[in-house]
């Protein structure tokens, strides 16, 4: 009953005009974004977190979160209109999608895409305000070394569970690492990595970073593929929404299935992209239609799409409730939350709880309004891909470097935010991935910090970190998710040899 007092009270936050305005503000730059490649929900959160500077926390996060609930919403468009997945995770809505669209069923699709993303971000969020107070309570119980054993999960769930090579996962982790270090020593006070800049004291800016990461890389790669627009039109009208809604309810196992898989992926750092992956590939076998998969089938657009939205809603979890991202997005969030003076983690539902409601209410309004958004206006935000790249580019650029040089009104930051771009651009060209990076450099400095707490207070002794059933259990877990590739190549090749006798 308390945690439903707090849900009301939460609600009579969101519902403030101004939280409404920012709502809808931030549904529509989402959606924007989504459509164009070149950007996406980190990018664009990224880009657009020194808006939010002059507002409240909560304002600013319900901005920030409803920029993800519409890009979301908005990687669907070019996926079936255009073929063009405007976000890593709507690949495999192209595949059933745009066949859909060629044949004159693009309101179908669409209409069914969104309404997917609906249930699936609504299955999460029910599931944030059941689950995150318990976590949270949970959590208060937490040293250091639980703390650490935390972080320690988190990024070794990175390196096993990615389907990315852990190689390449734990290289881009330790540049992470290595940039989180510089600045003054939490501990000690002593300084590293500043190789006698004063710039360099306190460190490189997260939001620098990320924006330098994912916006400027993501539109080098643009520019350098030579991105056309093309695709046809798309009509949305009562008739063909209300006709496509009483055809989905036949796809409920499927869609309560890719919900299940989306949490899963969303709570653990896999992400947006292999849970929808995961989801049609599953829909695909067992569907009784499943061979007319890839060839116009709708059920192949709700699963991917239910997964996709139940992922990237659910990555919010282990953030609020445990200070730990569980997307790219969620840790840009967290930056975000860093910088006004919010402590993500069990802590925050106690002294902010004015804000965690909030903002978990306004989860479900959101959700709402970004329904309604791109149902009425998808002609208005496909018309967008007709405007030349070469002049879209340019203003992304314009907007990062803006981004950039308001977080300390220093010209220095816009050369670190170039620096971070080729960065980002050649990690991407050499198929590196971002997402540890981003986690380590987020989360890098509290990892060593706790490390270094657990280790004085026993002495130097690492049977600290295997002390109690909880914080042993919790490296276990880790151990486990870092070495699961292995053990994934062992239960192969004793498969056949079990088969052979």
């Amino acid at each position: 009953m308390e945690e439903l007092a707090n849900l009301m009270h939460g609600f009579s936050v969101a519902l403030q005009p101004f939280n409404i305005g920012v709502m809808f503000l931030g549904i529509v730059l989402g959606v924007l974004i989504g459509v164009l490649p070149g950007l996406g929900g980190a990018n664009g959160v990224a880009i657009l977190l020194p808006l939010t500077f002059t507002m409240s926390p909560t304002s600013a996060i319900i901005m920030l979160s409803c920029i993800y609930w519409g890009a979301l919403f908005g990687g669907a468009i070019t996926s079936i209109l255009f073929n063009i997945p405007g976000e890593p995770w709507s690949v495999a809505t192209t595949f059933d999608g745009h066949p859909m669209a060629q044949k004159g069923k693009a309101g179908e699709a669409l209409t069914a895409a969104f309404t997917s993303s609906f249930v699936g971000a609504l299955f999460a969020i029910v599931m944030i305000t059941l689950i995150a107070p318990l976590v949270a309570a949970f959590a208060l119980k937490f040293g250091p070394a639980e703390q650490f054993s935390v972080y320690f999960l988190a990024f070794c769930s990175f390196v096993g569970m990615s389907k990315e090579p852990p190689f390449k996962t734990i290289a881009a982790m330790f540049i992470g690492f290595a940039l989180a270090a510089v600045g003054l020593d939490s501990i000690t006070g002593q300084l590293r990595l500043t190789f006698g800049t004063e710039t360099l004291l306190t460190g490189f800016n997260f939001l620098i970073a990320v924006i330098g990461l994912f916006g400027i890389g993501e539109i080098l790669l643009s520019i350098e593929e030579g991105l056309k627009f093309r695709g046809g039109k798309a009509g949305m009208n009562p008739k063909v929404v209300l006709q496509t809604w009483a055809e989905l309810p036949r796809y409920w196992a499927t869609s309560l299935r890719s919900c299940i898989i989306g949490c899963w992926m969303g709570i653990s750092p896999a992400g947006a992209t292999p849970a929808s992956f995961m989801s049609y590939g599953i829909a695909r076998r067992a569907s009784k239609r499943g061979n007319n998969f890839g060839k116009g089938e709708i059920e192949g657009v709700v699963a991917p799409e239910t997964a996709a939205h139940a992922a990237g809603t659910s990555a919010l979890l282990p953030m609020l409730s445990l200070g730990v991202p569980g997307s790219p997005t969620a840790a840009v969030l967290l930056g975000g939350l860093l910088i006004w003076g919010l402590q993500p983690g069990p802590l925050l539902f106690v002294e902010q709880k004015e804000f965690v409601w909030g903002l978990i209410a306004s989860m479900y309004i959101s959700n709402v309004v970004g329904l309604i958004v791109v149902l009425t206006c998808v002609p208005l935000f496909a018309a967008i891909l007709r405007i030349p790249f070469s002049i879209i580019a340019p203003v992304i650029l314009v907007i990062c470097a803006i981004g950039a040089y308001t977080v300390h009104n220093s010209t220095f930051d816009i050369v670190l935010m170039l620096v971070f771009g080729i960065i980002g651009y050649v990690m991407k060209k050499c198929d590196y991935p971002l997402a540890p990076m981003v986690l380590a450099i987020v989360l890098g400095d509290k990892a060593e910090e706790n490390f270094r707490q657990s280790l004085l207070a026993s002495q130097g002794s690492l049977d600290i970190f295997w002390s109690n059933g909880l914080v042993g259990s919790i490296m276990a877990l880790g151990l486990i998710a870092l070495f699961w590739p292995i053990f994934n190549v062992l239960w192969a090749r004793m498969r056949p040899a079990r088969a052979a006798t």
